[in-house]
């Protein structure tokens, strides 16, 4: 027979985690700091962590997930029917990506085609 057990009463909850739009998660971090509570996450958001690439996440998109399904600009111009300089110059910044290759890239890359927007 198993011995009953008392679970201790405790008043702090140590995990709330959030979804949502980056801004309003600031607005919420500033708002749990003026209440006096402690951020404990050990991860750092990639916009803190790589500030160099704030509003360039469209280009990151296209060669992160390009090389995530192992294809070079050459093969996935193929798979796509954009031109590989068009690739090249989506993943410099230099072009920008617009719905009609964005779906074409997603349709390829497995995503979705907001990713690439």
């Amino acid at each position: 027979m198993q011995a009953l057990t008392k679970k201790h009463h405790t008043d702090k909850i140590d995990v709330a985690r959030f979804t949502g739009p980056f801004e309003k998660i600031v607005k919420i971090r500033q708002f749990a700091d003026s209440l006096g509570l402690s951020d404990t996450e050990d991860t750092v958001d990639y916009r803190n962590a790589f500030p160099e690439f704030a509003g360039k996440e469209s280009q990151i998109a296209v060669k992160a997930y390009r090389l995530r399904e192992a294809l070079t600009q050459e093969q996935l111009a193929g798979l796509t029917g954009i031109p590989r300089r068009h690739l090249s110059d989506m993943e410099n910044g230099r072009r920008p990506i617009g719905k009609e290759n964005a779906q074409k890239l997603a349709k390829v890359l497995n995503t979705d085609y907001r990713m690439f927007l």
